[in-house]
């Protein structure tokens, strides 16, 4: 044993954890089934939010000094994305809100890069804890750009010329704690880093990054992931040296919550040969906390923890929490919430809670309310075209891709969009800010232009519509649909693969409709999961180049068109008139 390691000491730490919190904010509305005397009880409670997490960290990091333990309080990542907080604010109120929490460390989600690297260039000005990337390789990040990731101290990326992560060493009472993160190393399947910011392989990266840790005499090593579940125990069995994963990615919430019907899962902390494994579920519900011992050689020897679901201390009958539950059921089951050993009634601090009423609160109420347009009738949505006919929404959706590039100096010519991209229809009535961003198409998700060729086009649009119907492949779902903007065609299907797209039009206000040629290039425009060759479009590799990302998400765009032709959505389209022929033949 070298010098260094002989000063290693035993350690008693306790470490809290939340992972995927998707911009939840505040409380979710959530109900639970609860069985009282013979009788089902499905009340709703008020669950989780920042300000309720704070107040139980706090508590904990009080206990933890009064018995001379250490602290530390870890998120594995996906804190981007899911509420208006994020599509209005894209990550400005998510620095804000993870800073109030003071947490240690945070890894790399991979929802944080949906909108490419800008957004999280400008986390990370922001945030006042570092962000650990240990498999990003900024290290060619291209200079020119106006907002760079590896300019901001508080990221620790890989190094190439050892293969590692950079790590933390938080003194924990005086003894030295590494700890570093790695995140999907698949990231360009899924998400949208650039692409002069490779991910590379986690588990060489977590090996060599143990070994630099273990060559500078510390021993005791927590690896925050964002690689998922499964993942983090196949990593586990194939390391030593680990005393602690922290994951997220798969929202696994460990623990039996069976008693009031939110299911039964692993123990938490799974411990996989001398590794423990912990993941907190999603969405700011819950918080995860364990007691840990240490030995002078870094082993695990104690280890306790649970899961927690926050709670407010009320019962409602219904999911807009207008009425409280009085009755004797309702107190009785207050009373066994309050038992229950993987709930805790905790008050929101209010602090946190004050930074979100003062920053934030007031900002997406009022846009909540800001009427953008008026329909005058429901638009349905459908995935596939059915006895009824097609979306009515996704090809608006599609246009105002083109209406936004266009705007902004762009130069496209047509749109695709998948159908699933497009989460419902859009009811009759106002329409809001919220409608859209919310709930019509809630992902920030950003879209992009490329050049293709004609003859690409209709290779484009006819896999799309193989794999949404199954026809002559193993198709993944009916989202992938293809709804068109300047764009006409027909679709044969009982033609041979190939073949199956016929007529294919495109139109310009300067010459109409013309037969798209095959080998002329067009500029068009998608999102960005599209353009990866996502779910039958693969075709759309074959672009000119990379083509352009924006920093426009979907709804960005259609918020865009709306709120400057609020007239679209009551106008007849006729530019999607598409005849599929379904019959596949023999």
């Amino acid at each position: 044993m070298n010098d260094k390691a002989q000063k290693n000491k035993p350690l008693k730490l306790t470490l809290a954890h939340i992972n995927d919190t998707h911009s939840y904010f505040e409380p979710t509305s959530l109900q639970l089934t609860i069985e009282q005397d013979g009788h089902q009880l499905r009340p709703y409670v008020s669950a989780g939010g920042f300000a309720r997490i704070a107040t139980r960290v706090h508590q904990l990091k009080s206990d933890a000094k009064r018995m001379k333990k250490g602290f530390l309080f870890l998120h594995a990542g996906d804190c981007f994305q899911g509420t208006l907080y994020f599509s209005l604010f894209k990550g400005k109120a998510n620095a804000d809100m993870l800073n109030e929490l003071q947490l240690d460390a945070m890894t790399l989600g991979n929802h944080e890069l949906d909108m490419g690297n800008e957004p999280v260039a400008a986390f990370v000005k922001k945030i006042n804890f570092p962000l650990l990337a240990g498999n990003w390789d900024l290290s060619n990040e291209d200079s020119s750009k106006l907002s760079r990731v590896s300019e901001s101290q508080n990221v620790l990326s890989y190094i190439p010329e050892s293969q590692r992560a950079q790590w933390i060493c938080k003194l924990v009472n005086q003894e030295p704690v590494a700890i570093f993160g790695v995140s999907i190393d698949k990231m360009q399947d899924i998400a949208n880093p650039d692409p002069d910011t490779p991910f590379v392989n986690a588990l060489n990266t977590v090996r060599n990054t143990i070994k630099d840790i273990q060559s500078k005499g510390v021993n005791k090593i927590i690896l925050l992931s964002h690689l998922g579940y499964e993942e983090d125990i196949q990593l586990a069995k194939q390391v030593n040296g680990l005393s602690l994963v922290v994951g997220g990615h798969s929202h696994m919430l460990q623990g039996d919550f069976s008693a009031i019907g939110l299911g039964k899962n692993d123990d938490y902390g799974i411990k996989v040969n001398e590794t423990y494994v912990v993941q907190s579920g999603s969405n700011a519900l819950c918080l995860g906390h364990c007691e840990i011992e240490f030995d002078a050689k870094g082993r695990v020897t104690q280890f306790n923890g649970r899961n927690e679901l926050l709670l407010g201390r009320r019962l409602f009958l219904d999911a807009n929490m207008d009425t409280a539950g009085t009755d004797e059921a309702h107190i009785s089951a207050c009373d066994f919430l309050g038992q229950h050993p993987n709930v805790v009634v905790c008050k929101k601090d209010p602090e946190v809670q004050g930074v979100l009423l003062d920053k934030y609160i007031p900002r997406v109420r009022k846009l909540q309310q800001k009427v953008i347009a008026h329909a005058s009738r429901t638009l349905r949505h459908v995935r596939l075209p059915d006895e009824k006919g097609p979306s009515e929404i996704a090809p608006l959706v599609a246009q105002s891709f083109h209406y936004m590039l266009n705007k902004h100096g762009g130069e496209v010519e047509f749109a695709i969009h998948n159908a699933g991209g497009v989460r419902t229809a859009l009811n009759e009535g106002n329409v809001s800010v919220a409608d859209i961003a919310g709930k019509l198409l809630p992902f920030a998700v950003p879209i992009g232009s490329y050049r293709i060729t004609g003859e690409v086009i209709a290779s484009v649009i006819e896999g799309a519509i193989n794999n949404a119907t199954n026809n002559g492949v193993s198709g993944t779902g009916t989202g992938s649909y293809p709804y068109t903007y300047n764009l006409r065609y027909r679709y044969l299907a009982g033609n041979r693969i190939g073949q199956r797209v016929v007529d294919l039009e495109i139109y310009s206000a300067s010459h109409g409709w013309q037969l798209v040629e095959k080998n002329k290039l067009y500029t068009g425009s998608s999102s960005a999961y599209s353009m990866k060759g996502k779910e039958g479009y693969h075709a759309m590799l074959n672009m000119e180049g990379e083509g352009y990302v924006s920093n426009f998400s979907m709804a960005d765009c259609f918020i865009e068109l709306l709120t400057d032709h609020p007239e679209t959505i009551n106008r007849p389209q006729p530019n999607h008139s598409n005849v599929i022929d379904w019959h596949k033949g023999c």
